[in-house]
């Protein structure tokens, strides 16, 4: 879930150092880096650059955020030959830019940032394949995936460190990311399944909203990697064209 739920972690950290607040990018808020309000600084210049990364930045390479994409992920239930295997593949999700940053925690002298962020909703689809038995149904096949997942809560983590540029101005090198998430409510299911007959779609379709959570959690550990990964990469694109001097005063 996030190309874009990068982006906003990314702003966070976000606060000015020797220019005016007049001279910062339109899309961009400085803070005073020894104030004591500077995580809620922050947190305000988080959401100021995510309203702006929603609609596009190309100054700084950001066109299309929205879908953020997951190659692959599966899951497992059970064991054994019978034991259900699904996965998921060409995962788009829709709704991550409309994130909220609703807490900031920062260490600023260490360039280590702690982001709690809230997403209404994020609408996701895919293609996806199964095989073995569900609910003592044989439930091998392929067709569509959909999912809703409403009130979603992530935490990211990310620890930079800063070097001069060409430019003689300080640009971050992101050397570690983290992320954890969690979702309030979920609705998902099944369609356009291959050789299946009703009975065994209506059968799946209730087995995977009654366990939904589970369901989940099976696939949360491949999810939060492939996650982080997208979380780190954006972070250091988008830490390659804005110099420290512009959001840390």
């Amino acid at each position: 879930m996030l190309r874009s739920l990068t982006l906003v972690l990314i702003i966070g950290a976000a606060a000015p150092v020797a220019f005016s607040q007049d001279d910062a990018p339109y899309y961009m808020h400085r803070c005073e880096r020894d104030a004591p309000d500077v995580n809620d600084c922050l947190r305000y210049a988080a959401n100021k650059l995510a309203s702006y990364i929603r609609r596009g930045i190309p100054e700084i390479g950001i066109v299309d955020v929205e879908p953020v994409v997951v190659d692959e992920i599966s899951i497992a239930l059970g064991s054994g030959p019978d034991g259900y295997r699904a996965t998921f593949r060409n995962i788009e999700a829709y709704g991550v830019s409309n994130l909220s940053v609703v807490n900031v925690r920062s260490d600023i002298d260490g360039m280590q940032f702690q982001l709690t962020i809230e997403i209404p909703k994020i609408k996701a689809t895919a293609q996806y394949e199964s095989s073995g038995v569900l609910l003592l149904l044989q439930a091998s096949g392929a067709g569509e995936y959909w999912g809703e997942y409403e009130g979603v809560k992530a935490k990211t983590y990310f620890k930079a460190t800063p070097y001069q540029g060409d430019d003689g101005l300080t640009y971050l090198t992101v050397d570690q990311t983290k992320m954890d998430f969690s979702v309030k409510e979920i609705k998902m299911g099944v369609e356009n399944v291959a050789n299946q007959n009703a009975i065994i779609h209506a059968a799946m379709n209730l087995f995977i909203n009654t366990n939904a959570q589970e369901l989940l959690k099976e696939m949360k550990p491949q999810l939060r990697t492939k996650l982080t990964e997208h979380l780190h990469s954006f972070l250091q694109q988008l830490f390659d064209r804005i110099p420290v001097e512009q959001w840390l005063d």
